[in-house]
């Protein structure tokens, strides 16, 4: 075996293994996120939806009132935005966490350091369309935008 002891090769096997688990660990926390948008972006949406049908239905002088139907798409729509929120913290909480886990099995040489962990293109997803709940529930409450 090149002059290996079956230990080492062994312990060599299973730094990789702890490597790769970490890189499987970071792609289950992507798609625990992804899970929460899909979520927040339908009460986002569903809420938007709402709070426009019945301003439309006011609008034409089919309801006297809209307010109820306005405000219960608006709780909506801030629970999608909460919920994002909440989610979007526990992401950047947890992948700190695992960074620092995994920068000190570097550092203690337990695992090798070669693949890095890149920026995740759900967590972008995520605050941009955090930023666009924002914008919606501001158009919704202060009449600013399209919806004024």
């Amino acid at each position: 075996m090149g002059g290996l002891s079956d230990f080492t090769v062994s312990e060599e096997l299973s730094a990789r293994r702890t490597g790769m688990s970490f890189q499987r660990t970071r792609l289950s926390a992507d798609r625990t996120l992804m899970s929460v948008i899909r979520t927040s972006l339908s009460l986002i949406s569903f809420g938007f939806t709402i709070f426009q049908l019945f301003q439309k239905l006011k609008d034409q002088a089919f309801l006297a009132s809209s307010a109820p139907g306005r405000n219960f798409g608006t709780a909506l729509v801030m629970l999608g935005i909460a919920m994002l929120a909440l989610g979007i913290a526990y992401h950047v909480r947890f992948m700190l966490e695992l960074r620092r886990q995994r920068a000190a099995m570097v550092a203690d040489g337990l695992i090798h350091g070669e693949s890095r962990f890149p920026p995740s293109l759900t967590l972008i997803a995520a605050a941009l369309l955090l930023a666009i709940g924002i914008m919606a529930i501001a158009s919704m409450v202060f009449h600013i935008g399209p919806l004024s």
